[in-house]
């Protein structure tokens, strides 16, 4: 907002000759802005433009309390607005090719299995099948098995918005990488949890809340690392919401494998804090 230009003959009109000097400013936003302080006060006050800058001017009875307030004021707007806690981040196109193209291979693996019920057999999470006849691509292939078009659909979806925002938050190389990973620990965990007992998953939710908690991790690792006094309670700002993604999402419904999900998000949030790094991020 910029200053009026006041007249000194419209100035010695609208200004009581018995107004006193409370402060002067060099820019009127930084009047106005004090201004407000003592209006708050329920003190009337006034903003002339002078050579020296901008006078906020009071009434004589109201000058030491104005002040007062003043001085407070600027003590407590010293390093306000405080930085960004987790600095200054790189920022990189958004990368949507890719999990776009991840969503067609699920999507056609599907129809596959459809004319092809062995794929689902020889490729469904076992856990008997991984750890008694070392069959351990089903790790893997678990991932891109489904049980039903609505399965499959919503997976689909769900993947393509997180993976999107982890490659585009991480980096493409590197966010595959991370996710792969996530994604394959999360299902040796719940299947090693689950053993020796039966028990048979599928489906790519697991790399979904991996994705969900790699970058969870890694807001973690930079809200950590940031020269902010208030670092370590804003951690928990990150850590709230991903909670909060897996307990609305990942854990409530009929047929949700709620230890898929779990495991998942945990081996993201322990790779995105330990690979998170201050700039580009990958």
């Amino acid at each position: 907002m910029s200053a009026p230009d006041i007249s000194e003959a419209a100035a010695s009109e609208r200004i009581p000759e018995d107004l006193v000097e409370a402060g002067v400013y060099p820019t009127f936003a930084a009047a106005f802005e004090h201004s407000v302080v003592v209006l708050a006060m329920g003190q009337a006050c006034w903003l002339f433009r002078s050579e020296n800058g901008h006078r906020l001017l009071v009434e004589p009875q109201a000058l030491d309390a104005a002040r007062k307030q003043l001085a407070c004021f600027d003590r407590e707007s010293i390093g306000w607005p405080p930085q960004p806690v987790g600095g200054n981040v790189a920022r990189r196109e958004t990368e949507i090719i890719t999990p776009l193209l991840w969503s067609l291979v699920v999507l056609a693996v599907f129809r596959g299995q459809g004319e092809r019920p062995g794929w689902t057999l020889s490729g469904v999470l076992d856990t008997q099948a991984v750890f008694d006849r070392g069959e351990w691509w089903r790790l893997g292939t678990a991932l891109f098995l489904h049980a039903d078009p609505g399965h499959v659909i919503s997976n689909a979806l769900n993947g393509i918005l997180a993976f999107s925002a982890v490659l585009t938050t991480i980096g493409r190389r590197r966010g595959w990488l991370l996710l792969a990973l996530a994604a394959l620990t999360g299902n040796l965990a719940v299947a090693a949890m689950n053993y020796p007992g039966p028990y048979r998953s599928l489906g790519a939710s697991t790399a979904i809340f991996g994705g969900i908690g790699l970058l969870t991790g890694r807001a973690i690792r930079l809200v950590a690392r940031a020269d902010h006094p208030h670092r370590w309670r804003a951690m928990f700002v990150p850590l709230a919401a991903g909670l909060t993604v897996l307990g609305l999402y990942g854990a409530g419904g009929m047929q949700i494998d709620v230890g898929a999900h779990l495991t998942g998000f945990i081996a993201g949030l322990v790779l995105g804090f330990a690979a998170a790094t201050r700039g580009a991020g990958g």
